[in-house]
């Protein structure tokens, strides 16, 4: 949602409540024209109705539905809710105790027990106050929330389309695929057994990236099945066995993670790793901790230009979109480039 609508929602609701409490005090006041008590009344009122009104308002929608209502806190919510009120009520008192002329619309000189008595009744109708405005900014608030989820939801849609559709285009683009089905043609000769191995593995990747991946989250666990298999299937272009290095660390666990969300920095490490015969040439680690789960990824290119291939693999630009849209403000991407080693470093936090 656009700020200034979110600006105009604002206005909108104070607008209404000013106009119903100047609507009362004229009402309470239309047979009496004194000036002087219709001004103290507004003074007082400003306080009054204003004081604890605006404070619960503004930190019931800052503080308290982000902090505890949208995370589904309710019984904190509520404890909260109700601090917030009684000490913008008792703020309130004060400075129309100490600051507005007293004695005129509510009598705050009154001794002893009836004064207390007094202090005490308004600080509940101020409170009650607070706590009415402290509800309207908690209902704005979720329908904003609501409006803009409804918005990422349908950016996010467009955007996995998109991501969808590039990844078969340069993944499995037919010059890859042929490759791999004439290395598999060259293998059957060999080894007929490791030769069948593989086309299962080709058509497990192709199973999992037109059907498994419609969904918003899986398994890590077929994530990182899926990455083994399309590392297998590289590594049959090579016969250095330690070309490609790959570590799991952690408990994987029931852990979910967005459909191919590490593969686009694999597949681009393989298409610019010139030289296959380097010892680890390609690196690639998963970390998995409680509340995040780390992801790093390294190749090693030659940086002549000679040696350079085309930028066909999945641009960086449109991985961070993705990326933003998914795990907005939960997430650490970090890339690195030398003149020998391409590094890419992601940290998906609560993964």
């Amino acid at each position: 949602m656009k700020k200034s609508f979110v600006v105009l929602i604002h206005i909108g609701f104070w607008a209404c409540y000013f106009l119903l409490v100047f609507i009362a005090l004229a009402l309470y006041y239309r047979s009496n024209h004194s000036t002087f008590l219709v001004m103290n009344a507004l003074k007082s009122l400003l306080v009054f109705a204003f004081i604890p009104s605006c404070i619960s308002y503004f930190l019931y929608y800052f503080l308290l539905f982000p902090k505890y209502l949208q995370h589904k806190k309710i019984p904190l919510s509520i404890l909260h809710g109700l601090v917030i009120s009684v000490g913008a009520a008792v703020v309130g008192y004060v400075l129309i105790r100490y600051l507005i002329e007293s004695g005129r619309i509510i009598d705050m000189d009154q001794g002893g027990k009836n004064g207390r008595s007094t202090a005490a009744r308004v600080i509940m109708v101020m409170t009650s106050i607070g706590i009415v405005c402290g509800i309207v900014a908690l209902v704005i608030r979720g329908f904003i929330t609501w409006f803009n989820e409804i918005k990422l939801k349908e950016a996010l849609k467009e955007k996995t389309y998109e991501m969808e559709m590039a990844l078969i285009k340069s993944q499995l683009d037919p010059h890859l695929l042929f490759n791999t089905i004439n290395n598999i043609d060259a293998l059957i000769l060999k080894d007929s057994v490791a030769a069948s191995e593989y086309l299962n593995k080709l058509s497990d990747i192709m199973r999992f990236m037109l059907y498994e991946t419609k969904p918003t989250q899986i398994l890590l666990s077929k994530e990182i099945e899926y990455i083994e298999k399309y590392i297998a299937l590289q590594k049959i272009r090579t016969a250095n066995r330690d070309y490609v290095h790959f570590t799991i660390t952690g408990n994987v666990g029931s852990k979910q993670i967005a459909p191919m969300i590490f593969i686009p920095f694999i597949e681009n490490a393989f298409k610019h790793t010139n030289n296959k015969k380097l010892e680890n040439a390609i690196s690639i680690d998963i970390c998995i901790k409680s509340q995040k789960i780390e992801f790093r990824c390294e190749n090693k290119f030659d940086s002549k230009p000679s040696a350079r291939q085309p930028d066909s693999g999945l641009g960086n630009e449109l991985i961070q979109k993705r990326l933003n849209l998914i795990y907005s403000e939960k997430h650490i991407l970090e890339v690195n480039k030398t003149d020998d080693l391409y590094s890419v470093n992601l940290t998906i936090i609560n993964g």
